[in-house]
């Protein structure tokens, strides 16, 4: 399937190229190309994807992806349909690399990518990176390409007013949507996971695996805003996963807290020095207000270019 795949979009390529060549050579006008479509139609009956429209998207495709050789290789590797969500919806040539590697990366089903538009996930990416220790810097410098800031779980249907049990309940009969949420190499290793400590048990809300990353990912739920103090439980619980449950070709463990909110200078202060590979990260029960975003990546794109 991959393999047909591949050579659709070579073919749409090939025919995208011979239009735009003939109309930049004013050798044809645009309404050639209409009555190509009704010749195709007409003469080839059972021949699908060639109207009108589709005519001129594969002319888009071509001329949009002819000058960037960095990602045209990974426009042949998705569908049709993909290539026309990500060129018809990016503004920027950064937003459609971004997805074009995500999509390839993460293996997203076509509903997943409109998704992952409406969300917003390259606006957040980059106005929003993920807030992280130094120690997690250093020692897991990747995990800043694994991890972020926020993350959507409005597949939840949870109400404004909820309690953490109908979170974690929720994340768990919703374990699937989860996991694509989180991305693709995270593995689910446990809910409510046991560890004890000193002869006193204890409990993590939930345990992954990164493949990538090679180590144990503890996540613990907050539904309200995020505390400093909710860092020393982490602490905690990682020092715990390192010393009682950590293989050794493995690496040491990390910890995201997942809030209902935080304040990012709150945040900054309580990883200042803190020792241990831990994110703060916020759930969000709703979509993204999408314009807002697009308006600060605006803002941060021309800061960029003043400066």
């Amino acid at each position: 399937m991959q393999a047909v795949n591949t050579r659709l979009i070579e073919l749409y390529w090939q025919v995208g190229a011979y239009i735009s060549r003939k109309l930049e050579q004013a050798e044809w006008g645009d309404a050639v190309v209409s009555q190509l479509a009704e010749h195709l139609a007409r003469t080839q009956p059972g021949l699908r994807g060639f109207t009108r429209s589709n005519l001129f998207r594969m002319r888009q495709f071509y001329e949009i992806y002819r000058a960037e050789e960095k990602v045209a290789p990974l426009a042949r590797q998705l569908s049709w349909s993909h290539n026309l969500i990500i060129f018809s919806q990016s503004k920027y040539p950064e937003e459609r690399e971004f997805y074009l590697r995500m999509a390839v990366q993460e293996k997203w089903s076509k509903r997943e990518l409109e998704r992952q538009f409406k969300a917003a996930l390259f606006e957040r990416n980059v106005t929003q990176p993920a807030k992280a220790s130094a120690v997690l810097r250093q020692s897991h410098p990747d995990a800043l390409e694994v991890f972020r800031d926020a993350y959507m779980v409005e597949f939840l249907g949870l109400p404004g007013s909820h309690a953490e049990v109908d979170l974690h309940q929720g994340l768990l009969t919703r374990l699937k949507d989860f996991l694509i949420e989180l991305g693709r190499d995270f593995c689910f290793i446990g809910s409510e996971y046991p560890l004890q400590v000193g002869g006193r048990d204890f409990v993590l809300d939930l345990l992954f695996f990164h493949r990538g990353l090679n180590c144990l990912v503890a996540i613990e739920l907050k539904v309200g805003r995020f505390e400093p103090e909710y860092l020393g439980k982490l602490d905690f619980y990682l020092e715990a996963l390192d010393r009682n449950e950590r293989k050794p070709h493995e690496s040491p463990a990390i910890g995201v807290l997942l809030c209902a909110s935080k304040n990012d200078e709150v945040v900054e202060y309580a990883l200042n020095r803190s020792l241990s590979p831990a994110l703060i990260a916020e759930y969000k029960t709703r979509l993204p207000d999408k314009q807002l975003l697009q308006a600060k990546l605006h803002e941060f794109y021309a800061l960029n270019e003043a400066s």
